[in-house]
This record gives structure tokens, sequence and C-alpha cells, in this order.
């Protein structure tokens, strides 16, 4: 009867051993996976010096050098428009033709005046000399020839206002008037516009404490040995494309606008492919370049409440909560001004998910990696 009660007795004695193992084995796995998600594998990076360029940009209006509006000196309505918008001219070039048959009859009753009063002093030449009559007609007589004259040639010049013509070389803008319209010298439209853009200028504008910061710090004794100092500009377009050509500042106004508390900036960029006209819009960009400079990747950085933080890592692999302050941006990069110090590691990815100070398995990362240029596309 024992015999019989120990063979039932073994098989339930092995099923609890198996069930207390297979308990270990998964409190175990537990514990393992706990201390898995605890110590997490990240990137990490150490920080390096770099000399990188900042640019800082405002926006900017563009004009060419030349911007030369084309009026009316006489009233009358126009008989032909013999250019187009967008056309090269040059200097003297027939922009437009006015009716002027009115003038041409009152110059030829001029001419015929100026006839007269010179038969009139022609007749009076002998008589003086001959002592007939006094000296005095015959002067008068040269003075209404003089009036004839001046009249005559008023009116010769009016018929050539009616040639209106082009007053520098540059490009015609846009036509505002037509055939058939009117035209007076106190038209507020202008006929057109021609412009040299064979070079053109970006006006800009700073507020006062920018002008401030950035000429102080640019070199150079006074004013004008600033401004020869100053580094080339670029000009970012309306598209978002950079414009293939450098440009220098030439003037800085000398007064601040009341209104807008801001100097005004003129820089000029050459034009040779004739891309930049007049109206254009985009940004200055001014460089600054930072020597030696601390930096680190955005990636790498997280905020909170407004402040930019990152999580040095230890050698022990704890991950500390870092605030750091930043001076510019470059690219992908900020510049660091404090926080961070050259050999510094830092959690390079995944910085955000991180609470509090955490223990990591760091898994260290070239800087470059990590930093590489961000690939921009404009559409």
């Amino acid at each position: 009867m024992k015999k019989k009660n120990l063979f039932y007795s073994l098989p339930f004695a092995l099923g609890l051993l198996l069930l207390f193992a297979s308990c270990g084995d998964d409190k175990n796995s537990q514990q393992q996976a706990q201390g898995a998600q605890q110590a997490p594998t990240l990137p990490v990076v150490s920080i390096p010096t770099k000399t990188v360029t900042a640019y800082t940009s405002y926006p900017a209006s563009i004009e060419g050098i030349v911007n030369s509006e084309v009026r009316a000196k006489i009233s009358g309505y126009i008989t032909d428009v013999l250019v187009d918008e967008g056309q090269k001219v040059r200097n003297g070039q027939t922009l437009f033709k006015l009716e002027t048959q009115t003038l041409s009859q009152d110059a030829a009753a001029a001419r015929a005046n100026v006839n007269a009063a010179q038969v009139e002093v022609d007749k009076l030449k002998p008589l003086v000399e001959k002592n007939i009559i006094s000296n005095v007609q015959l002067e008068t007589a040269k003075a209404r020839l003089q009036q004839a004259k001046s009249a005559y040639n008023s009116i010769t010049a009016n018929i050539d206002y009616g040639n209106i013509k082009s007053p520098v070389d540059g490009y015609v803008g846009s036509i505002n008037l037509r055939k058939g319209a009117l035209v007076s010298p106190s038209s507020q439209i202008p006929m057109t516009t021609v412009a040299d853009i064979s070079k053109v200028y970006a006006y800009f504008s700073m507020n006062e404490k920018e002008y401030l910061d950035f000429i102080q710090n640019a070199e150079g004794k006074d004013i004008e040995e600033k401004i020869k100092k100053l580094p080339k500009v670029k000009l970012l377009l309306a598209n978002g494309s950079l414009y293939d050509q450098e440009g220098t500042i030439e003037t800085i106004n000398s007064q601040i606008n009341e209104n807008t508390g801001s100097v005004s900036f003129r820089a000029v960029f050459d034009n040779p492919s004739r891309i930049l006209t007049n109206g254009n819009s985009g940004k200055i960009q001014i460089p600054k370049v930072y020597t030696d400079a601390v930096v680190v990747p955005q990636e790498a950085t997280y905020e909170q409440q407004g402040s930019i933080y990152v999580y040095k890592v230890g050698e022990d692999g704890m991950a500390t909560s870092s605030k750091i302050e930043k001076t510019a941006e470059v690219g992908n990069l900020y510049v660091i001004a404090s926080g961070l110090q050259k050999g510094d590691k830092i959690v390079a990815k995944g910085a955000n998910k991180l609470r509090g100070n955490s223990k990591i398995n760091p898994q260290e990362m070239p800087f470059d990696s990590i930093a590489k240029p961000i690939e921009k596309v404009f559409r």
C-alpha cells in the first residue's frame, strides 16, 4: 500500500519542482528586462570646438542703381509707343510720340512773324543810315524781331518735347499709358520708368540695439573705416535660393528713423544676368564668424519651459540633464555660450525620451555622424 502512495506522490513532487524552477526563471527574466529598460543603449558624442559662420537675416527691397521716371513736358495725346516693357534703351532714344499738329500750325505762324519782323528791320536799316529816321525805331524793330524768334523757338522746343526720350541707358519698366491717352506735365503717374539694373541696391534696416551691437563690434576707428571693413553680404531671394553674387554694404544712414526706430543700410550687388530688378524683395544675410566655438547638434537638445537642455553623460554611464545657453544657430548646430565645454559627452539622440537622471549604456559615435548638414529642398 505504501509503495502505491509513493508511486502517485513522485509525479506530484516533480511537478512542484518544475513549477518553482519556472517561476524562478520568469522572475530572473523580468529582472533582466527591467534592468534593460532602466539602462537603454543610446548614442553619445564628445563635444568639439569648430570655426563656424552664422548669418543674421534682414528683409530687403531691391532697386536699380538708376531708376528714372519718364514724364511728359507738354500736354498731348499719345500717338505712338515705340518701345516695349523690358526693352533695353539708350539715353536720348525716343520712347513715345505725342500729337503736335496744333503746335506745328503755331510754329508756322510764328515763323511768319519772324520773317515779317526781319523785313521790317531790313527796311529801316538804310533809312537810319541816311538819317531819315531815328535809330530808336530800328532798335524797336530789332526787339520785335527778337521776340518773334523767341516765340518761334519756344514752339519748336515744345514740338521736340512731343518726342519723349529716355533720360538714361537702361531697361523699360511697366508702360502705364498707351496710344490715345492724354498726358500732361501734371500727370501723377509716370508714362514709364527706365532703370539701370546692371547693378542693384538692396535696402534693409536694423533696430537701434542691433545697429549699435553691429557697428560697435565692427573693425575700424570711425564709421567710414568700419563700413570699408564690413564683410561681404549675401542675398536670399524670395524663392529661397541664394543669389550667386556677394554684395557690399556701401552706406549707413546717419540718423535713426523717428517713426520706426531703425537705421537704414544700403548694399550694392552686381547684376550681370539681370535676374534682379526694381521691386524684388529678399533677405540680406550678414555673416559673423565664431572661431573655436563649442557647438552641439540641435538634435541632441530638447526644450523645456523655453529653455534648452542636453543630457551630459558621466564615466559611470549616468545621464544628467543640463541647461545650456546658445549664442547663434548655424545650420543644424547651436553655438554654445554656456553650459557645455569641449570634451563633454552628451546623449546625441533620444534625449527627449529620458526623464530625470537616467542610467544608460552609452554607445559612442563620431560627432560629424550626428551633426551632418541637413539638406534643404526649396519648392
